[in-house]
């Protein structure tokens, strides 16, 4: 005889177990009906006397509201980082300027493509991008420092903030315009 492994297979009686519990299903929705109903009287929806507020937001006749607390100017340090990256664009702008002149002639004696004057004017144009890298990253500064600023302060410009958005705006027009310089010749050099 063998003995019987206590990891024997056990035979599921759960048919059962789900016919007694629908012989109770009848019996008990009466009961779960009635649990369900009301006696048709629903709490207010309107406002409890506790939720009211008892004050006006009129200001007191006479009187003037306080005025704004007057913020802070830029702090020292900011304006000298402000103008240092205005500098920095300044000189950058200056060297494209310079750089600008070769690189319109350049563009405009280049040859057909793979000529050695259409590689020249590509050195040239690639001088030229170069030329105002700097401006870029002053206005990667700058676009940075205005989020903080903006972070910090979201609901009222701030002083510093007024500052920051100056100096970017002036070093934005500078690399827009170079951005236009760029674009004109590179469309020259590939026609």
């Amino acid at each position: 005889m063998t003995k019987a492994s206590p990891f024997a297979r056990v035979p599921c009686y759960g048919g059962v177990m789900i016919r007694a519990k629908a012989r109770l299903l009848p019996a008990l929705l009466p009961i779960l009906a009635a649990a369900c109903s009301t006696d048709g009287h629903y709490p207010s929806l309107g406002l409890r006397g506790v939720e009211r507020s008892g004050g006006s937001a009129t200001p007191v006749a006479g009187e003037a509201a306080p005025p704004a607390p007057a913020l802070p100017p830029a702090s020292a340090d900011l304006v000298t980082r402000l103008d240092g990256l205005v500098a920095v664009a300044r000189e950058a702008d200056r060297r494209f300027q310079a750089d600008r002149g070769p690189a319109e002639r350049a563009v405009a004696a280049a040859g057909n493509v793979a000529s050695d004057s259409w590689s020249s004017a590509g050195v040239a144009l690639a001088r030229l991008e170069s030329s105002r890298s700097n401006a870029m990253v002053a206005l990667a500064d700058l676009d940075t420092l205005y989020v903080d600023a903006r972070v910090a302060a979201p609901i009222a410009e701030s002083p510093s903030t007024s500052a920051i958005a100056a100096a970017r705006d002036e070093v934005s027009g500078w690399v827009a315009a170079q951005d236009k310089v760029i674009e004109s010749l590179a469309a020259r050099l590939r026609s």
